[in-house]
């Protein structure tokens, strides 16, 4: 694979991230407009209030005296923990509006406190960070092993003050749940099944940077699963993977973006419930924690007889419509797969365009969008050098990548 593209695959995944972040969750573009003049055009700070934010009251109930038998730690909210509905803190946010997206319980607006509350333009989620994780635990052995990977997660997550976004998505959450019971550390991710949301985009990212380390497709496949298994128990993410990786390696060997993107984008099967009508059913149900766990399944995992055809789509669709009335632009792979493909074939895989129409598209731009930016970065030869530059750790993640490709590019994986 070519060095310099796969260093942009990775600045790509960053640059995306960070552009994003201020406007994460935000499904009602309008918000995006009237918030930022004219969309965003470049790295913002988190702003508060955030228009449907209902990340306040997020549940972790970890097994407190367990763990302590067990001596290992369960606190990963901090100084963030005033976010969150614990067994070990009084939440004192009422929790009165069911709107948004999903209809689910939010505070009134002036509480409604942005998923990445405090972070600054430039500044990298934790889902970001949690693949510098994965790269640094690789640096440090010169090799990925998973027991470091696993050990280093839990270091990060359990360590006051390493982690300044207070946005812990659920996987994490009931991940360590399930460490403070005792379950072995590569046995705690949840299910699709149990928890609907663990088939997110969250599930897709270390996996697909994880894949740049092995020689062959056939084997960064299998890397790739094995590892998503650690947090992320789906089959949507699975099925978005197996897709995902072969395009990503391909566009690293110079491969023609257009047609490479084409000809993976015919492998994608589109559900039966998509867009407004995925939407509508979470609204009928006051939100989507009250859809029976078969129900909630069926809708996530029943595939129609369509194929996604790019072409096809943009003819008979607006934009408008494609982002949000034909998919949503949540968290699901199912969903987020067709739009990323459509934001990159539509704007022809130019690198700025396309991760600031991600970030514009809005919903879960930011894990959309480190998918997103690794495939533009990865089949461009050049990105712009001040979208680096504008990353508040510009220089450590620098090193990072340079430590990173140096290793992978050895062969030692």
């Amino acid at each position: 694979m070519d060095t310099s593209r796969l260093k942009n695959a990775l600045w790509g995944a960053f640059i995306a991230d960070a552009m994003a972040m201020p406007v994460h969750w935000y499904y009602r573009r309008k918000y995006i407009n009237e918030g930022f003049e004219g969309g965003i055009t470049k790295y913002e700070d988190a702003p508060h209030p955030h228009p449907e934010s209902f990340m306040v009251g997020n549940n972790y109930h970890p097994n407190i005296t367990k763990a302590k038998e067990l001596g290992r730690p369960y606190d990963i909210a901090h100084e963030h923990i005033r976010f969150y509905n614990t067994n070990y803190n009084d939440l004192d946010i009422k929790l009165s509006v069911h709107a948004g997206e999903h209809k689910n319980a939010m505070p009134d607006k002036d509480e409604r406190y942005h998923y990445h509350h405090n972070l600054k333009a430039g500044e990298n989620t934790l889902g970001a960070n949690l693949i510098r994780v994965l790269m640094r635990s690789i640096i440090k052995e010169g090799k990925y092993t998973q027991e470091v990977f696993i050990e280093d997660f839990i270091t990060y997550m359990t360590t006051p003050g390493l982690n300044k976004d207070p946005y812990t998505e659920i996987y994490i959450r009931a991940w360590f749940e399930n460490f403070s019971n005792g379950v072995p550390p590569h046995a705690c991710a949840q299910e699709q099944r149990n928890v609907w949301s663990i088939g997110s985009n969250g599930g897709i990212i270390r996996p697909l940077v994880l894949a740049l380390a092995s020689k062959s497709t056939f084997q960064a496949l299998g890397v790739a699963l094995q590892h998503q298994q650690i947090t992320h128990r789906s089959d949507n993410v699975s099925s978005a993977l197996c897709v995902l990786v072969p395009l990503l390696r391909e566009l690293l060997d110079n491969q023609e973006p257009i047609s490479t993107l084409k000809k993976f984008a015919s492998q994608v099967m589109t559900t039966k419930i998509s867009g407004s009508e995925l939407s509508k059913a979470y609204a009928d149900h006051n939100g989507p924690g009250n859809i029976p766990k078969e129900e909630m399944w069926n809708i996530h995992t029943a595939f129609s007889e369509q194929n996604l055809d790019l072409d096809a789509l943009m003819k008979e669709h607006t934009e408008d419509e494609i982002l949000g009335s034909v998919f949503t632009t949540g968290c699901y792979p199912e969903q987020s797969l067709p739009v990323l493909m459509y934001l990159l074939y539509k704007n022809k895989f130019d690198f700025k365009a396309s991760i600031l129409a991600n970030a514009n598209a809005g919903g879960d731009c930011v894990h959309r969008g480190i998918i997103l930016g690794l495939l533009a970065g990865a089949a461009n030869d050049d990105i712009p050098h001040e979208l680096q530059k504008g990353l508040a750790e510009y220089a450590t993640i620098k090193q990072e990548i340079e430590d990173f490709v140096t290793i992978i590019q050895g062969n030692n994986i």
